[in-house]
């Protein structure tokens, strides 16, 4: 592992590996980036627009060879004949985007699966670009279909670190969420045209210095469902300027997809597999 100076004063990662890593071109010094081999304070980043500031600690792995087919940065963590589950880094886009369409989860795994000549993906769900953990892929349009038919039967479990206590400190939260133009998921008490019903249970597993460790589970799976009803609670989860942080400890949301068990879809057996959570972010509350 190769340390870089630190920045001196605040700089996207993208542009600062440009200068710290010339005369390296900038194509070269993507594709370094979309590796997971820089490290900023010990945690592997692959966002170009990661903030950098004074005193941060870069590394990067130059002789480091890059994972197979294009799969670094995310791990398979169950695999068979019809489905896959891999562990997506915070950073890293599910799909395409407008602003992102080369280097996402789908893109590195299709890819990953080409070169072995194993077909192709198809997204069961998605995690929000900055949410990191389990996240699951069919093999088949068929089998895609039956997943999601059946999406409330799967134990979707996540760990949140949250600004302050919730009180009560466990519980369950209900009510319906809608999109607005602006991007952003708000709740409200009644069903309309397009809100869609959602149900998070919580429970407190640990608290310090101003911020808490929450075991949370999804009965439903709706867009921004944890990050709207924990700041609901008015506890949102760190690092969520989007709704209501006012801290960023490490520098990146503070949720992460943990545990994921399903019923196989044609064995029927079932399935759990788990993620465990960046050292970084448990240490908030440890």
């Amino acid at each position: 592992m190769q340390q870089l100076p630190s920045p001196a004063s605040e700089v996207q990662l993208l542009d600062w590996l440009l200068t710290a890593l010339a005369p390296m071109n900038r194509t070269r010094v993507k594709q370094v980036l979309r590796s997971g081999r820089v490290t900023v304070n010990g945690a592997s980043v692959t966002r170009h627009d990661h903030p950098l500031r004074p005193g941060d600690k870069v590394g990067i792995e130059r002789d480091a060879p890059a994972p197979a087919s294009n799969l670094a940065g995310i791990t398979i963590v169950h695999e068979d004949a019809y489905l896959i589950v891999i562990d997506k880094p915070s950073g890293l886009l599910t799909v395409a985007t407008e602003s992102e369409k080369t280097d996402t989860a789908f893109v590195r795994l299709s890819a990953h699966l080409a070169a072995r000549n194993a077909g192709r993906p198809f997204v069961v769900h998605r995690l929000d670009r900055d949410t990191s953990g389990l996240l699951l892929f069919a093999r088949s349009a068929e089998v895609r279909d039956q997943l999601q038919a059946s999406w409330e039967d799967v134990t979707k479990t996540y760990l949140a670190v949250v600004e302050g206590v919730p009180n009560p400190a466990q519980g369950t939260i209900e009510n319906f969420l809608t999109e607005g133009r602006d991007l952003r998921v708000r709740a409200g008490r009644t069903p309309g045209k397009d809100a869609k019903r959602a149900v998070t249970r919580y429970k407190l597993r640990s608290s310090r210095g101003g911020h808490s460790l929450v075991e949370v589970e999804l009965e439903t799976g709706r867009k921004h469902q944890i990050r709207v009803h924990m700041a609901g609670l008015g506890c949102p989860v760190a690092g969520d300027k989007m709704y209501g942080a006012t801290t960023d400890p490490v520098r990146r949301l503070c949720l992460h997809a943990w545990r994921l068990a399903f019923d196989h879809p044609f064995s029927g057996e079932r399935v759990e597999t788990e993620s465990p959570i960046a050292p970084e972010v448990v240490r908030i509350v440890n």
